[in-house]
């Protein structure tokens, strides 16, 4: 499969009154700050929204937006797989800020860690103890921050966190199925302009 359309940030910025946007990454990383207007629909949650983001690319154009670009080029490839044909914005809202534009954040929403920064936490933990507990109670449990850096290796070749995947389960970056609805509702609001 090729690789999915990308638009780097200034021609976004240029464009963002005819997109649609939509942000795949967690509630709470999308509520430290996100590109106006987009619309948050988590990776995990694309498949209940595929109607809806079918029926707005019928209408215009849509950008995928995440933190870096790995995870909205991963929801085109799933968009694409479905004939719905999307772009990616290169370099994420880390580019789109380093651009020098402004990123909205909800005033009542508490932001939570990005999903990297959630990442290296946890490895970071996980290695760290497997190192304190090889030590102190038995050396096997050095296999323990082995198999984090194995899978450091792997993500790294993939472009793929399989700890993110399993983050992204947990309750503060999961979506409230209302807001998730009043997402879509959005979604088909701006399909219909």
């Amino acid at each position: 499969m090729t690789a999915p359309l990308t638009v780097d940030p200034r021609q976004a910025h240029a464009r963002l009154h005819e997109l649609t946007v939509i942000d795949v990454r967690t509630p709470g990383e999308y509520a430290g700050g996100h590109v106006p207007g987009a619309l948050n629909i988590p990776l995990d949650q694309l498949d209940r929204a595929l109607p809806d983001i079918r029926t707005a690319a019928e209408r215009g154009d849509v950008l995928v937006v995440c933190a870096s670009g790995a995870r909205s080029e991963n929801a085109c490839r799933v968009l694409a797989g479905n004939g719905i044909t999307t772009a990616t914005l290169a370099g994420g809202t880390a580019a789109w800020t380093a651009g020098g534009y402004d990123t909205h954040r909800p005033e009542t929403t508490k932001a939570t860690w990005s999903m990297d920064r959630q990442v290296r936490f946890t490895a970071g933990t996980v290695v760290l103890l497997g190192l304190l507990l090889g030590l102190a109670v038995h050396p096997a449990f050095h296999l323990l921050s082995a198999g984090i850096a194995a899978g450091l290796v792997v993500s790294a070749l993939t472009n793929a966190c399989g700890m993110a995947a399993v983050l992204a389960k947990l309750p503060h970056n999961r979506p409230r199925r209302a807001d998730l609805d009043a997402t879509l509702a959005r979604l088909r609001g701006t399909a219909e302009r």
